[in-house]
């Protein structure tokens, strides 16, 4: 039986409605905060009968205050204001003015000293690991790229990837030790797992080495280079986590309700395709072939603009200049000679689109360089998005384990009809 609340009757046939003063000592809140309810849609209420005050069902009111002790504490806001969003504590990554920080440490910084599986290990741990490397053992690969191949040719690389990691959790009957160590070791197969699965471009190449050299082979049928495989270990390292993005926000949903690592990570890779996350890379992608063959951006940008579309590559939401990652990543690019034409083209595009409104490049239009000159299909960057953003997303499951289960859990703000309704015919 449920607890009745303490000085009001729970019969809804004797029960009178509330005061404003009623209300908010039921919520234990300030009358202001009633109101602000009221403004939230969060309450309802009506106005007193030839007075100025208003008055509360005091049901609606119990349920509130139900909904706000349960989703309350544990780092998790339970009522934000109207127009505000879920807020999550966290201790992986901060953004702020126009830098951001993993551990509290410079990400560019650290990307630009420090390997992709170095930056993973001090991403989950907060210890460094000079020389870390990610190896997976060959029946957890080989049974992945079965899945994989199975495909039809067509699939994109985050159906690839979902394959894989599904094929890989089925093949591991640890997957539910949620301990710390249990979740690290699979971290450390599950990423070069997933390098491993993907169909190689380039024949004849190394099993082993840095994960970025490893990738490289899946994306490009190019040989590479030292300046090259930099560009790409780096942007790794830059892509590996962005605060709570919305691939990161279902990792953590997934991760409340105590899914293993591998699902966890599977809810990841399905919000990625969304062409307004991981899939913005291949758009810029295109676009800058667009402008390479018609040698000049105006034209390119005028019919994306006609269409109604977004300049793919342009302007982020958290940061008012330069997306940093961008900046880090056209300063490497810079030593490709191979990247000349496409810096000049991206160049063209935030120089014409600036003279309506002036949107900085972002990391989508860099890595959409970085692919266009080193002769990769326009899916690459997201991959190299999917496969940096695993090790973030590993981490950010980790910190949500740590936390109370099933905390993730909002309520929903019923809009539809009042009922009871009559049954319908």
């Amino acid at each position: 039986m449920r607890d009745q609340e303490p000085g009001l009757p729970t019969d809804p046939g004797t029960e009178r409605r509330l005061t404003t003063r009623e209300a908010a000592e039921l919520l234990g809140v300030k009358p202001e905060t009633v109101y602000a309810y009221v403004s939230r849609g969060q309450l309802s209420s009506r106005r007193t009968p030839g007075g100025r005050g208003s008055t509360f069902d005091a049901e609606e009111v119990r349920a509130l205050g139900r909904r706000n002790r349960r989703d309350g504490g544990a780092g998790v806001s339970a009522a934000p204001a109207f127009g505000q969003e879920l807020s999550v504590r966290t201790r992986i990554t901060l953004i702020d003015q126009d830098r951001y920080y993993y551990r509290g440490v410079d990400a560019v910084e650290l990307a630009a000293r420090h390997s992709y599986e170095e930056v993973a290990e001090w991403l989950w741990t907060g210890r460094m690991r000079p020389g870390a490397s990610f190896t997976a053992p060959e029946a957890s690969t080989a049974v992945a790229r079965r899945a994989v191949d199975s495909l039809p040719e067509h699939a994109g690389p985050a159906d690839r990837l979902r394959v894989a990691v599904v094929a890989a959790a089925a093949a591991d009957p640890l997957r539910f030790d949620l301990s710390e160590d249990a979740v690290l070791g699979t971290a450390r197969v599950l990423i070069p797992t997933l390098v491993a699965a993907l169909p190689p471009v380039l024949r004849d190449h190394p099993g082993d080495g840095p994960l970025a050299h490893r990738l490289w082979t899946r994306l490009s049928g190019r040989p590479s280079d030292e300046a090259s495989l930099r560009v790409l270990d780096t942007a790794l390292s830059l892509l590996v986590d962005h605060d709570l993005a919305a691939s990161t926000l279902a990792v953590r949903v997934a991760a409340s309700a105590r899914a293993h690592p591998y699902a966890a990570v599977s809810a990841g890779l399905g919000v990625i395709e969304g062409p307004l996350h991981g899939a913005a890379g291949g758009l810029a992608h295109r676009m800058l072939l667009e402008v390479l063959d018609q040698g000049s951006a105006a034209p390119v940008v005028a019919e994306e603009l006609r269409a109604g579309r977004r300049i793919p590559g342009l302007g982020h939401r958290l940061y008012q200049g330069e997306d940093p990652r961008a900046r880090a990543l056209f300063a490497l690019l810079e030593d490709l000679p191979e990247a000349a034409s496409a810096l000049a083209a991206a160049r063209d595009i935030v120089a014409t689109t600036a003279r309506h409104t002036p949107l900085h490049a972002n990391v989508d239009l860099a890595l959409a360089v970085f692919t266009a000159s080193s002769g990769m299909a326009s899916t690459a960057a997201e991959t190299i998005f999917a496969v940096a953003r695993t090790a973030g997303w590993i981490a950010h499951a980790l910190e949500e384990y740590g936390e109370r289960p099933l905390r993730m859990r909002p309520s929903g703000l019923y809009s539809g009809p009042r009922p009871p309704q009559p049954l319908p015919e």
